[in-house]
């Protein structure tokens, strides 16, 4: 056998169905619950009068289930699809890699739960009480030892790419999710923070910002890394940029948290080094973003045709955009005007709903055939139209936040000759109002994409079980 053949390999793929199709299902009850507090916002009344139903206790839960139920789950589908295939190995564990996918769905039953009758630590990302804390921290140290595991036994000298940032991401969130989750119990359900004061809040940013660096983008850099070239059917385009933008990102990323807390009880030199660092940051970012987008040379012909390639490519555009925007944000004269204002809420969802959600979106569109041994998907044309409908919406979502969000940031420091403010807070407000229906239009837009989705995958699923049973009485 010549070194380039391919091994035979029996892979798990049993745990990256379940990862793949929880992921379309988590993602459409994430951002229905954004929707429904976007809707909120216009209309207070559809909280119909119920706690569990309230704005303030929905928000968390839209904002775990989104990173935690749906953007996790693509990641560990991905993720133990990616090392299987790199590494040219099964799974490693045995019966492991089923506890990673029921004990993180555990996790994420209990969040929904948890969530909207109140329990709630007030940490950004992290609020879950201490058990589900503890059973998050069982349940990862396991999906480590899996992946990991993966890699030791692999049959290929070298460790591709993707591997690389899947591990940053694995262990990095580890370390994030214990230090900051640190907590003295108080009963079955209250905890509180062993940090006081400002260090709490410095500890809460290191983890928050990183959560977005680590996990948000990170581990979905890992899938980048992997599907754009396997979809484009090209190389990487630099393999050394590749691993410089790898060592980059990780080395500056854990840096910028402090830009979360600028003018605040946190020492100026620490906001400082936040900003600072976060600038750095734009180089890497943008590094990594034209290695994806550089990928399709000689290829271009492809986004024609091909509306897979176009979520992958077009989710790489936000990258660099909303990492070009970040940056700006954390340089002190700007976010003195855009800090607590929309703004910072349409940046998110440049990068939330831009890139990491199409860029998961184009990586189960092309696991799913794989998975459900089919040609293709179901349909190609709904694939299209759930393309523009996620596009469309992104950006109307993200440039009525925009404006939003400047106008809020004047109208806050907008004073009168005597020194007295101009505009009242409910004035504000109320110059918001239009913007935030346009918000909700474009979470509409993306929901209904997701429900095509669903549609999709399931008529795909379908057709593999028919010509399961099909190949079964033909035998």
């Amino acid at each position: 056998m010549s070194s380039h053949s391919p091994i035979k390999t029996d892979y798990n793929y049993k745990v990256v169905r379940q990862f793949t199709v929880m992921a379309v299902i988590w993602g459409i009850v994430g951002m229905s619950v954004g929707v429904l507090i976007a809707a909120q916002l216009i209309w207070p009344a559809l909280n119909f009068d119920t706690p569990w139903l309230t704005y303030s206790r929905l928000r968390p839960l839209h904002t775990n289930a989104v990173i935690f139920a749906f953007g996790t789950s693509a990641l560990m589908a991905t993720s133990f699809y990616v090392v299987q295939r790199t590494c040219q190995a099964r799974l490693f564990g045995g019966v492991l890699p089923a506890v990673v996918f029921w004990g993180w769905q555990l996790v994420i039953i209990s969040a929904v739960i948890s969530l909207p009758l109140g329990y709630n630590t007030t940490k950004e990302y992290a609020e879950l009480e201490w058990p589900i804390d503890i059973l998050i921290t069982f349940v990862w140290v396991i999906y480590a030892i899996v992946f990991f595991g993966t890699i030791v036994k692999r049959r290929t000298s070298h460790i591709y790419v993707a591997n690389w940032f899947f591990g940053a991401f694995i262990l990095t969130v580890a370390i994030l999710h214990i230090v900051n989750s640190a907590a003295i119990p108080l009963n079955a359900m209250k905890s509180y923070s062993i940090y006081g004061g400002a260090i709490d809040a410095m500890v809460q940013w290191w983890y928050g910002h990183n959560a977005v660096g680590f996990l948000l983008t990170a581990g979905f850099l890992g899938m980048m890394y992997y599907f754009v070239p396997k979809q484009a059917n090209r190389p990487v385009y630099s393999y050394r940029l590749s691993i410089v933008h790898f060592w980059a990102l990780i080395s500056l990323y854990i840096w910028a948290g402090p830009h979360h807390l600028h003018y605040t009880a946190l020492p100026d030199w620490t906001q400082s080094v936040g900003m600072v660092m976060s600038l750095i940051l734009f180089a890497p970012s943008w590094g990594g973003m034209i290695n994806g987008i550089m990928t399709l040379s000689g290829a271009w012909h492809k986004l024609r045709y091909d509306p897979i390639l176009r979520f992958l490519i077009v989710s790489l555009s936000f990258y660099g955009m909303s990492t070009f925007e970040g940056p700006m944000m954390a340089i002190k004269s700007v976010n003195a005007l855009s800090h607590y204002t929309d703004w910072t809420i349409g940046h998110v969802h440049s990068g939330a709903l831009g890139w990491v959600a199409m860029v998961s979106i184009g990586a189960i569109y092309h696991l799913i055939p794989v998975l459900f041994n089919q040609g293709r998907m179901y349909s190609v044309k709904l694939i299209n139209v759930h393309f523009w409908l996620a596009t469309v919406g992104t950006v109307l979502y993200i440039v009525a936040m925009w404006i939003s969000g400047v106008m809020q940031g004047l109208m806050w420091r907008a004073v009168n000759a005597d020194g007295t403010l101009t505009y009242s807070f409910v004035e504000s407000l109320q110059a918001s109002y239009p913007f935030y229906f346009v918000r909700f239009l474009g979470g509409v837009f993306f929901v209904t994409g997701m429900l095509l989705m669903a549609y999709n995958v399931f008529k795909t699923i379908s057709a593999a079980d028919h010509s399961i049973k099909a190949d079964a009485e033909a035998a």
